[in-house]
């Protein structure tokens, strides 16, 4: 597997996705290697629960990740993952290689040519789905002509959500067969909370009222604005009410100043960048968790939230459509509309019977088609089919 980020290095949700499907791939007996970007100017080897896990050294280049310097920023880390990764193949001849989005594209087509392997690749996101259709600029386009190169080079591709199939059918021109649909999973043991921490947690963010929780990058397209301003309509429909946000992002200041706009400010806390343990906490001690994305592949923190125990209203983009359907989201709403975000979390808060009755759908559902063993199960369907048509 190739990924360009892996615990601890980690900027989103596509770093747990892969440290997880690796462990669930592990437990089901095989044996995995995932190569990653590292920290320090060595590379280092590690055993991280039966996962072999190669970190790249570190290039002493002083190129940020940066939307002017991503493209600079990517060819730097590529290099240094192919670094790492070639010499492996004097050591195991692997069956399979993953790919986890566009940022490894290069390292895993060459590895998987190297190797006479077939090449598995996972679509996260597209770039002209973060941009609602649109590649407005030559970053833009670029990207997507890197994710195209993966998809159209890879023997079979993976989706998180019938949404994202058929985008990626519809923008890199594939074959609807060799598009897979494996969603996201969940540790329902990890993202379970003691009574006595969400007390705890409660007590400290919405003593007086109900709390609302979101957690996620602070991007246009995860549309915590849309959040915001339901606010003033929620408050007084509920006295009290308080929303705590975790997350950090290019959009911060700018959502703070619309919260000192809309004269919600004091009902917000901006809690920055919060550890996985903590984020457990926050979701479980939360009313209601709200995922009110622009643009959502999937949408992996409103597992997180039914696994913490507390219902979630979700948007009805992307793949998100596919949790409400499957009853793992309590309400959704029309993406972009405050009003119905309200209406959605207000039925939530006013029917707690209705509330706790979709819960227990949820936990099921969870339960049967959201965990990682079930994950990995399907992930290596894929794999055994890859590697029966390049033999074919």
């Amino acid at each position: 597997m190739l990924s360009w980020e892996y615990p601890p290095l980690l900027v989103g949700g596509l770093g747990r996705h892969v440290d997880a499907l690796a462990r669930g791939l592990v437990r089901a007996g095989h044996e995995v290697w995932v190569v990653t970007r590292g920290e320090k100017d060595e590379q280092v080897d590690e055993l991280v629960d039966g996962v072999r896990v190669r970190r790249a050294a570190l290039d002493p280049l002083a190129i940020d990740f940066t939307t002017e310097s991503l493209l600079a920023w990517s060819q730097a880390s590529e290099h240094a993952l192919i670094r790492a990764a070639l010499p492996l193949l004097r050591r195991i001849r692997p069956d399979v290689v993953h790919a986890h989005d566009w940022l490894v594209a290069q390292t895993a087509i060459t590895l998987a040519a190297a190797a006479h392997a077939p090449l598995v690749a996972t679509i996260h996101a597209t770039e002209a789905g973060r941009h609602q259709g649109w590649l407005p600029a030559p970053l833009n386009r670029a990207i997507h002509s890197v994710e195209n190169w993966l998809a159209n080079s890879a023997d079979e591709v993976i989706a998180c959500s019938q949404t994202s199939q058929r985008e990626a059918v519809r923008l890199f021109d594939l074959d609807a067969d060799a598009v897979h649909v494996v969603p996201n999973g969940v540790d329902l043991v990890r993202w379970r909370v003691p009574a006595r921490a969400r007390a705890t947690a409660r007590d400290r963010y919405a003593p007086g009222g109900p709390l609302v929780a979101f957690a996620g990058r602070l991007v246009h397209e995860k549309g915590v604005q849309t959040l915001l301003a339901a606010l003033a309509l929620l408050r007084r429909r509920n006295p009290g009410l308080r929303l705590a946000v975790a997350g950090t992002g290019p959009h911060e200041d700018e959502l703070r100043a619309q919260a000192r706009r809309r004269r919600v400010a004091r009902a917000v806390d901006w809690l920055g960048f919060v550890p996985e343990a903590q984020v457990a906490t926050l979701l479980a001690a939360a009313d209601v968790a709200v995922v009110p994305s622009y643009y959502e592949p999937f949408g992996l923190v409103a597992l997180e939230a039914v696994a913490a125990g507390t219902p979630v209203v979700v948007s009805d983009a992307g793949g998100l459509a596919d949790l409400h359907r499957d009853g793992v989201a309590a309400a959704s709403f029309p993406a972009g509309e405050p009003d119905a975000l309200a209406a959605a979390i207000d039925g939530v808060l006013r029917d707690p019977d209705r509330s706790r009755r979709a819960m227990r759908h949820a936990a099921g559902v969870l339960r049967t088609s959201y965990t990682w063993q079930a994950v990995a199960h399907t992930t290596a369907q894929v794999y055994a089919q890859a590697v029966a048509t390049r033999r074919h």
